[in-house]
């Protein structure tokens, strides 16, 4: 096998690999033999006809697609590591010749690392922020603290107020035709939550228990489902119960209930010091990433536009992922938000290039400080990602081995990098 590298403009390169004649014929034979069974021949048994006589009755380039499916992956892959190129997208393969008793030859065009010139990275001037926590703040803590240790009362004797929290029958229909979704039994709302149409809850004020009432109301002309967007609608609504929550007294009695302290001033402290702390790693975040943001800026590079485009694919199989959790499929995603495929791409594309901007910078920080991440280093995250995922550092360590160790290792030179600009700015 040969390797021709041919450098093409804005980092791309085009790599000519050449295998010899003798692999394309063992790739023949075996993709005659993945196929033979699809050929009927009379005197012949199915799977049974010589390999000559297909050729000569359908041709022998029958089998090229199937031979270099079998050729490309493991001639492209050798062919990388022979190569010292360090390679940031997938290839596009293109066939040149593919003839049998010739070498079979095919390019590869990829995008390959950028070099990165470095501007001013040390002795940034980023000021420090100065963290206060306000009243206000504490206060709003506490209210949280109320509302989840508040009590259910259930009401018969007066009307809907806002904030009470109903259970209800309804069915809505346009134009006196029933739609899909819009029945349900036993539906819990929360007066003046927005979690219904707008408008439909503020016609429930008032309304008394056990009581039917009809609410009109209009869909949003953004609405996800486009065949009620902008439409008019009647919901038929039965009221089978309401409830409001009783708030405890902010007392010593509730910090001793809900906290580890006896007093509500005690609470109320203890509360200042994790907003403050909270703020302070806020705010310590919001610092470094001013600093990495202006060494990026100080820099230059040429990144390809394959790479962007990996990295937003990356990005999108990434925020899949997210979705899947909530299960949500990409397919639901975009036909709630009203975007295609491309748009969502374009507009993670300039986050892409952020992405891979800062990655360079860093690493070619990395590389001119001599910033190395030790076996000590290593030890120590694993410990974190045992901590985390509620798992042994040994057990884990021995799942984390090759590529990955090496990933994990340029992740925790980079942020050593990170901390090296933190620490040499002003």
């Amino acid at each position: 096998m040969s390797l021709q590298v041919e450098n093409l403009e804005h980092n791309m390169v085009k790599v000519t690999i050449e295998v010899d004649a003798a692999k394309l014929d063992d790739a023949i034979k075996q993709a005659f033999n993945k196929k033979k069974g699809q050929f009927n021949i009379p005197g012949f048994r199915k799977g049974k006809v010589p390999f000559q006589l297909i050729a000569k009755e359908y041709g022998v380039e029958i089998f090229y697609e199937d031979a270099a499916n079998i050729l490309i992956p493991d001639a492209y892959a050798e062919a990388m590591k022979d190569s010292d190129l360090e390679i940031v997208s997938r290839p596009e393969i293109d066939v040149v010749q593919l003839e049998k008793g010739k070498p079979f030859i095919f390019t590869a065009e990829l995008a390959v690392k950028p070099e990165v010139t470095l501007g001013n990275y040390k002795g940034i001037e980023v000021p420090k922020t100065r963290v206060t926590v306000k009243k206000e703040e504490i206060e709003e803590e506490l209210k949280k603290a109320q509302e989840e240790n508040a009590r259910e009362i259930t009401i018969e004797e007066r009307p809907v107020q806002d904030g009470d929290i109903l259970t209800i029958d309804y069915s809505g229909s346009v134009d006196g035709v029933k739609f899909d979704g819009g029945t349900a039994q036993d539906q819990t709302l929360v007066i003046g939550s927005g979690a219904f149409i707008p408008g439909f809850e503020e016609q429930l004020i008032g309304k008394n228990l056990d009581e039917e009432t009809a609410i009109n109301v209009t869909f949003p002309e953004e609405y996800h489902a486009a065949d009620l967007a902008g439409k008019e609608a009647v919901f038929e609504v039965k009221i089978k119960g309401i409830k409001e929550k009783e708030l405890p007294e902010l007392d010593d009695e509730f910090a001793a209930e809900v906290s580890e302290f006896d007093t509500l001033e005690e609470y109320k402290e203890d509360i200042k010091e994790k907003i403050r702390a909270q703020k302070k790693e806020t705010a310590k975040t919001e610092r470094e990433n001013k600093i990495v943001d202006a060494a990026v800026e100080a820099a230059s590079m040429d990144i390809p536009e394959a790479m962007i485009e990996e990295q937003v694919q990356q990005m999108t199989e990434e925020f899949a992922q997210r979705l899947s959790y909530q299960g949500l499929s990409m397919e639901q995603y975009l036909q709630f938000s009203g975007m295609d495929a491309q748009k969502f791409a374009d507009d993670l594309k300039p986050q892409a290039v952020k992405r891979i901007e800062t990655r360079l910078v860093l690493e070619a920080i990395v590389k001119a400080e001599n910033i190395e991440a030790s076996e000590d280093d290593f030890k120590a995250e694993l410990e974190k990602m045992a901590s985390m995922y509620q798992m042994e550092a040994e057990q884990l360590e021995k799942m984390i081995q090759g590529a990955q160790k090496e990933q994990m290792m340029g992740d925790i030179a980079v942020q050593k990098a990170v901390d090296f600009l933190v620490n040499e700015a002003k």
